[in-house]
């Protein structure tokens, strides 16, 4: 069973996780330190088992085994071990099930005020910059090749001036982006901006807490003819009619449907 856990606020427990984790043989988690808080507040007595990359794939499911997976905050599996641990589960035909609960990067997307679909959750950018600036533009090249999605990063608080500069840099100063952070606790803050502005702000500013980016989806940028016309040709290769054609390759460039159907006519006349 994967069970959600609070991402700050304990409030946020449900009473199905809290009972799951009463019925479980043993509790398989991150850190035990942080596990073993959690369910000694709620007057949880439970085996605890460690999981982490380094040993996930020898936690071999066992049948009759009731095991409950957790992380230390949220959603299990969502940038924290456990995913080799459930291929094993499934390819072994052991009932895998989970109960939803908090996660920190669809609240943030929530609360970013950005469009919330279709989003990309990216987890954490590389710590170093070099490759750091490597996966940006990566991301870019991606965008510029027709990817229209709001994206949404995890980052440590120490890293975050850093993340937002190598961002506006790479997808632009002017894109629309939001940082949260303590989501769900006290000092719970949703900051709303530009990416220049925003790293211009965590410059100086000291941030705290687990910390979720939301930047807005890339604007659509006009392809030129020969990009409109490759994609054409890729469409038709692959079968699409004239019409589906077009209507793939400018939901695709944001260009109007109409000229792209009208160069599409051209292009099979040539063709023919």
């Amino acid at each position: 069973m994967l069970v959600a856990t609070p991402i700050g606020n304990l409030g946020d427990l449900s009473p199905r996780a809290l009972a799951a984790l009463r019925d479980a043989d043993a509790v398989l988690c991150e850190d035990s330190r942080v596990t073993g808080g959690l369910l000694s507040r709620q007057g949880v007595a439970a085996t605890m088992i460690p999981l982490h990359d380094h040993n996930e794939a020898a936690q071999a499911p066992r049948a009759g085994e009731r095991f409950a997976l957790v992380s230390d905050a949220g959603t299990p599996l969502v940038s924290d071990p456990g995913y080799r641990l459930v291929r094993a589960a499934i390819e072994a035909g052991v009932m895998v099930s989970a109960i939803p609960g908090p996660n920190a990067a669809v609240m943030a997307l929530s609360l970013s005020g950005l469009p919330p679909h279709p989003f990309l959750f990216l987890g954490f950018l590389p710590a170093k910059a070099g490759p750091r600036a490597a996966e940006v533009g990566r991301l870019r090249q991606v965008e510029r090749a027709g990817l229209s999605a709001t994206l949404v990063f995890y980052e440590a608080p120490h890293r975050l001036a850093e993340a937002l500069a190598a961002l506006a840099e790479g997808l632009g100063a002017d894109r629309p982006a939001a940082v949260a952070r303590e989501l769900t606790k006290r000092f719970e803050e949703v900051r709303r901006g530009a990416l220049g502005d925003l790293a211009a702000h965590y410059a100086t500013a000291e941030a705290r807490g687990e910390i979720c980016i939301v930047v807005g989806p890339a604007p659509l940028e006009e392809a030129g003819e020969g990009e409109l016309d490759a994609a054409l040709r890729a469409a038709f290769a692959a079968g699409l009619s004239l019409r589906d054609a077009a209507a793939s390759v400018a939901e695709a460039t944001g260009l109007k449907r109409r000229d792209v159907y009208r160069r599409a006519l051209e292009l099979g006349g040539e063709a023919g």
